[in-house]
């Protein structure tokens, strides 16, 4: 039996310079099952030939986009039973939000390492549970499983990198703050251009339970990690999907930005800034961006998108 099993995909950014490595730190731990996929549709097969070896941990190589799809395939496809294994996430794509909420920074290789070690003794102290984002288009087809959601302008902006600034190859950071600098332009001074972000679509956002509203967004974050964007604080209870949307115009963007700097983001109310919890959301809009975990899905007049939370699942979280 294998104590990990690591998932790769070769076509990460991040990967073209790391996989050598790592292909080299797994040939001399034999304990290590590496399975490389060449695209996004070869997880299924993956996740089959995983289950085979029974890891004690399943380490995930790869953008938020792989995790995302590893994610679905691990927990939809039942491959595992009741009982899949924890996952551990390298620090290893553009953004790494679901790698730094489990405490994994630094060198991915590093970050392996570490969890080869973890995984020689009881793991117990190191996991953690985490409800997913389930998403659907309301009817019965398999929801697509994820941990962050951006939508509205927040989508529009990471469309907008992903298609006009990370093409330069520049390095991540600089990718980022041009990205910032154009959604500045565009949204704070109000200037349309075709080469900046697009003004934001109408959306409306409804949460069971917990009313409706819809406008134009700046921001529109669902996630179940334990920080939105801002480092705001949903409030309430825990495990449930916890929800910011910011309203377009630079006056609640600054708020909302000053808000955060003071620690006070999410504990007062503010006009123009939703910050909520709910059980079940629904965002409806024509043609309206949303972006789960680097997966792009679209709503329609007449298709909305229902996210619900999963049971938590266990993750391996590599630091406090």
């Amino acid at each position: 039996m294998a104590c990990v099993a690591l998932l790769s995909n070769p076509r990460s950014t991040g990967n073209r310079a790391l996989l050598p490595r790592v292909r080299a730190y797994c040939a001399r731990h034999p304990d290590v099952f590496h399975y490389e996929v060449e695209e996004i549709g070869q997880i299924p097969d993956a996740m089959r030939t995983i289950a085979r070896v029974s890891p004690k941990v399943i380490v995930i190589n790869g953008g938020d986009g792989s995790v995302q799809a590893a994610l679905t395939e691990l927990h939809g496809g039942r491959h595992f039973g009741e009982t899949p294994p924890p996952v551990a996430v390298l620090p290893n794509g553009k953004t790494n939000l679901i790698a730094l909420d489990l405490g994994a920074q630094g060198d991915p290789l590093e970050a392996l390492e570490k969890i080869v070690e973890l995984a020689q003794s009881d793991l117990d102290a190191h996991i953690v549970r985490r409800e997913l984002i389930a998403l659907s288009d309301g009817y019965d087809s398999r929801p697509v499983l994820g941990m962050f959601l951006g939508g509205a302008g927040l989508a529009d902006s990471i469309l907008f990198c992903r298609n006009k600034i990370y093409p330069l190859g520049l390095p991540n950071g600089l990718s980022h703050l041009l990205t910032a600098l154009a959604v500045i332009m565009s949204v704070v001074l109000g200037i349309r251009a075709a080469f900046l972000p697009p003004r934001p679509s109408p959306v409306s956002v409804s949460l069971k339970r917990g009313g409706q509203f819809s406008g134009r967004f700046t921001l529109l974050i669902v996630t179940t990690l334990e920080r939105l964007l801002l480092g705001s604080k949903a409030e309430g209870a825990g495990g449930r999907l916890k929800l910011m949307a910011v309203e377009q115009g630079s006056g609640t963007l600054f708020r909302a930005v000053f808000a955060s700097i003071r620690g006070r983001l999410g504990r007062n109310r503010l006009q123009g800034v939703h910050i909520e919890q709910g059980d079940e959301i629904e965002i409806a809009g024509e043609r309206s961006n949303v972006i789960l975990d680097g997966e792009l899905f679209q709503t329609s007049a007449d298709k909305p998108i229902v996210l619900r939370t999963t049971a938590p699942v266990p993750f391996l979280k590599l630091a406090a």
